[in-house]
């Protein structure tokens, strides 16, 4: 299934931004949908970083207001903004929900949403060219702060065809 649209949760699009990688998802997805409740987590935080300022300004990014969370997501005890982002899923079927809370992902898949995560947005990114390294890409998400294992980068790396990455501490 080809994904031309995506509605993003927090994590993914804050260690976008600050990695320098947001560009991406302009150049994979015609549509990025961001919930009202993502929107004010990362722009109201307590922090004034690249992340805040690029979700402030970017005038790609379609802010929606999603009005009702269904029963079956609200009792996940997920986050404001999973919610919101699996509610709007739900309701748009051809909507890819973008996400890494494994909470959140394990309701998507009980509740019959499709998920991307972080990773797989950029092996996606290198199958259609606009990268040439999911291994590079890795190494700027975890230098940006996001918590990637070992594992998941052997995983994510291999499935890029990138199995002779070394995992020493340049991760």
């Amino acid at each position: 299934m080809y994904i031309e649209e995506v509605v993003i949760d927090a994590s993914p699009l804050i260690t976008l931004f600050r990695s320098k990688q947001a560009e991406l998802l302009t150049q994979l997805f015609s549509n990025i949908w961001l919930p009202n409740a993502v929107w004010q987590e990362v722009t109201n935080s307590a922090y004034n970083d690249s992340a805040s300022q690029g979700v402030a300004t970017a005038n790609w990014l379609k802010q929606v207001t999603v009005n009702q969370i269904p029963d079956v997501i609200s009792q996940q005890n997920l986050g404001k903004g999973e919610s919101e982002v699996l509610s709007f899923a739900l309701t748009h079927p051809k909507v890819r929900a973008m996400l890494d809370d494994h909470a959140a992902r394990r309701c998507a898949k009980n509740i019959g949403v499709s998920t991307l995560g972080t990773g797989g947005m950029l092996i996606l990114a290198k199958q259609r060219g606009i990268i040439q390294s999911v291994g590079e890409s890795l190494q700027a998400l975890r230098a940006a702060g996001m918590w990637l294992s070992d594992d998941l980068i052997q995983m994510l790396t291999t499935k890029a065809g990138e199995s002779n990455i070394s995992l020493g501490t340049k991760f």
